[in-house]
């Protein structure tokens, strides 16, 4: 389990990277929020690609705890 905690560090720390890279970029907020949204939906794909990979299979509930988890990661950056 230590292994998949890593792994979700370094997927929050991969989804503040981008949205600090999109929040400053010079576009409308429609815009951006569309962008968060299209990138948030690719790095869960990606996410849920991974585990099934490596066979790890995960209730909605813990899903929705990492996502809970990387939210709280991004609420400084939108602050």
């Amino acid at each position: 389990m230590k292994g998949l905690s890593i792994f979700v560090s370094f997927l929050g720390g991969a989804a503040v990277g981008a949205a600090v890279g999109l929040l400053l970029a010079p576009e409308k907020g429609a815009d951006t929020r569309k962008k968060l949204l299209d990138q948030g939906t690719k790095i869960a794909d990606r996410v849920n690609e991974t585990l099934k990979r490596k066979g790890i299979k995960l209730s909605r509930e813990d899903m929705e705890g990492m996502v809970d988890d990387i939210a709280e990661e991004l609420k400084p950056v939108n602050e």
